[in-house]
């Protein structure tokens, strides 16, 4: 195998694809910024016009991890986007969630995806799960000089650690600190209050259906709160992003599974306010 792979990149054989990148073509590296910090006061202060603002969040159940994300896009004060995805499959037992700028989010976390591909084709077998965290944490590290620019990234990593047999969640700051949280975990724009929610109802050792009925109570109570996160659209047929990582691996919560659940948590405070 490695022979193949030798054959292929000329005797380059490092398991990280990011620096194959920067070897041989730092141009296509995503974004210039990744590689040059800030020459102006002007460009230290921010772009403009970045799509941006976000709530994702990552709980711990009984069989693994279960990862949600609300699906708008905000630029300054108006709607960019209301479907862009904010929860991505890493791997077979882990996934990675964005906030931040939307474009640099986005490109991070499918960069990510190849990273961890070609360290198995390159070494033979996978990272573990915390490798692939100390991965994740590399790379923020280099998006720093564009974090200076206005372009922060602040992804969750959480996953299925099979050594382990049960689901981990990390979070970041900007600077690439790794730190793992040990039950539930929510940022972004209305980060703050979903992590309120979730600490009122969260219970170690819940069910399936019960971690995804936090996400939704989370999502709906940032969405009230805060101006960039988007709630269930009912009349377009958005849903929040759900996914689930266990032993047997990742899996997208069905839309119809989604929508009850956040049916239930709308309908349970309508009736709550009826009285």
């Amino acid at each position: 195998m490695q022979d193949h792979w030798h054959a292929l990149f000329a005797g380059y054989l490092s398991p990280s694809f990011v620096d194959l990148l920067r070897t041989h073509s730092p141009d296509v590296l995503p974004p210039a910024a990744w590689r040059e910090a800030p020459r102006t006061a002007a460009e230290a202060h921010g772009p403009t016009g970045v799509p941006a603002g976000t709530t994702i969040l990552a709980i711990r159940y009984a069989d693994g991890v279960v990862m949600a994300g609300d699906r708008q896009a905000t630029e300054g004060f108006q709607v960019a986007h209301r479907r862009i995805e904010k929860v991505y499959k890493a791997d077979e037992h882990s996934a990675i969630a964005i906030a931040g700028a939307a474009g640099p989010s986005i490109e991070m976390a499918r960069l990510f995806q190849t990273e961890l591909e070609h360290y198995e084709k390159v070494e033979g077998d996978g990272l573990s799960l915390e490798g692939k965290a100390n991965r994740l944490a590399q790379m923020i590290r280099m998006n720093l000089p564009a974090a200076l620019q206005g372009l922060v990234v602040i992804p969750i990593f959480a996953g299925f650690d099979l050594r382990r047999g049960e689901g981990r969640i990390f979070k970041y700051d900007v600077t690439g600190g790794r730190y793992e949280e040990t039950d539930y975990y929510a940022t972004g724009s209305g980060g703050k209050d979903a992590r309120t929610t979730l600490k009122k109802l969260y219970r170690p050792g819940c069910a399936r259906a019960e971690a995804i009925r936090m996400a939704a109570e989370a999502i709906v109570d940032a969405a009230e709160e805060d101006v960039g996160t988007g709630g269930p659209d009912f009349v377009n047929q958005i849903f929040p992003t759900v996914k689930v990582i266990t032993r047997a691996g990742f899996e997208d919560v069905a839309e119809p599974e989604v929508r009850q659940q956040f049916e239930a948590v709308l309908a349970a405070r309508r009736q709550a306010q009826a009285g």
